[in-house]
């Protein structure tokens, strides 16, 4: 049976990536969980909103700054990581903006110029909007400093994952872009700005706001003009990062037609764009055994009477069809990826909100002992 721990030897780097509502972020808790429990020094990140991962794993919050878990949970479930560690995080995209600019700053005036810059606070925060290249910039950040064993990813539902696949390009297409290189040029367009028509608008909209536009616009990308190469060399980095043969990608989808046409997709996706793809985990699988319902109904009619039987024994053939369902589209998922390597965790009796529920899910997603004990 394919086990979590066969998909990450050699690995690095971890990608979760799926559609919503498919258990997503669970799974990449209980992935670095158990991972931790085998001896490894692992850090989660995550960029969903909802907080559930910080719940999970015993955390008031989190922010981008990793934060350990406390080792006294792994012992409350009944484990013993060794020397193993686990870490956890959720991106600030803002924050992490202001820190990529520090990086390429050539000096503190200029960084401390841009970050107090009007057009940089609107910009950063619009460009922040859409996390994807942020999750990529803290993913890289975290390996470059070789802290970590493993580094588990979240990312967001997979249509906006393949904006998060193509940030790095489109981050190089921004900054290569006609657009901006007219405005960073000393001549062209830059120095049309100051021109009088457009001098004499810019100063009705000072009197108006209170705001010296045309001044912020001069002060940003002269400070920026100088980070240019910096974002262009991390940009590249980054794209070297999620093609390298220590990172994988593992699609987590749901069993039900539609999450595994979008795992399908974006399987492609890495396909096309020539990125590791390690396996699938399908959550939440509806499991039975081959009893018939009629020789169902016999046996529960002598304990139950016969109305409460029938009630018993209708639930039991929904169930039954949907495992059915369930069955028919692992089985087209597994011809659609081309390969074996899919985990399928059930359907639980409780929701996942500690540890020790990390662990059950990971009694499938490593295949080992009671609990996911390894």
């Amino acid at each position: 049976m394919t086990s979590v721990a066969a998909l990450a030897e050699g690995k690095r780097v971890l990608i979760c990536a799926g559609s919503g509502g498919v258990g997503k972020t669970t799974t990449s808790a209980a992935v670095a969980a158990g991972m931790a429990a085998r001896g490894l020094k692992v850090v989660v990140l995550t960029i969903d909103p909802a907080k559930r991962l910080a719940d999970s794993l015993g955390l008031a919050e989190l922010g981008n700054v990793e934060r350990q878990v406390d080792p006294a949970l792994f012992a409350e479930a009944g484990i013993d990581p060794g020397e193993g560690e686990l870490w956890a995080m959720m991106l600030d995209s803002k924050a992490t903006f202001d820190e990529v600019v520090a990086k390429h700053a050539p000096d503190e005036e200029t960084r401390d110029a841009v970050l107090s810059n009007r057009i940089y606070r609107e910009l950063s925060s619009a460009l922040a909007g859409s996390q994807e290249y942020m999750a990529m910039e803290k993913l890289y950040e975290i390996w470059s400093e070789d802290r970590f064993d493993l580094i588990v990813l979240d990312t967001p539902p997979s249509r906006n994952a393949l904006d998060f696949l193509e940030a790095p390009n489109r981050l190089l297409q921004f900054i290569e872009g006609r657009s901006l290189q007219v405005f960073l040029a000393p001549t062209g367009f830059a120095a049309k700005v100051a021109g009088r028509s457009t001098s004499m608008m810019f100063s009705v909209l000072r009197r108006i706001t209170g705001v010296d536009l045309l001044q912020d616009l001069s002060e940003f990308f002269g400070s920026f003009s100088g980070m240019v190469g910096g974002f262009r060399e991390r940009a590249a980095k980054v794209n070297e990062l999620l093609g390298d043969e220590r990172s994988s990608f593992i699609v987590v989808c749901g069993p039900q037609s539609e999450t595994v046409s979008e795992a399908a997709f974006f399987r492609g996706k890495l396909a096309e764009l020539g990125l590791p793809f390690g396996g699938a985990i399908v959550n939440k699988v509806h499991v039975t055994d081959a009893e018939r319902s009629d020789d169902l109904a016999i046996g529960l009619g002598k304990s139950l009477g016969a109305d409460l039987a029938d009630r018993v024994v209708a639930n039991y053939e929904d169930y039954r069809l949907l495992a059915e369902r369930d069955r028919r589209n692992i089985e087209r998922l597994r011809e659609e990826l081309g390969t074996d390597e899919i985990i399928e965790v059930p359907y639980l009796d409780r929701d996942v909100h500690d540890l020790d529920g990390l662990f059950e899910v990971n009694a499938h997603l490593f295949a080992a002992g009671p609990g996911g004990r390894p």
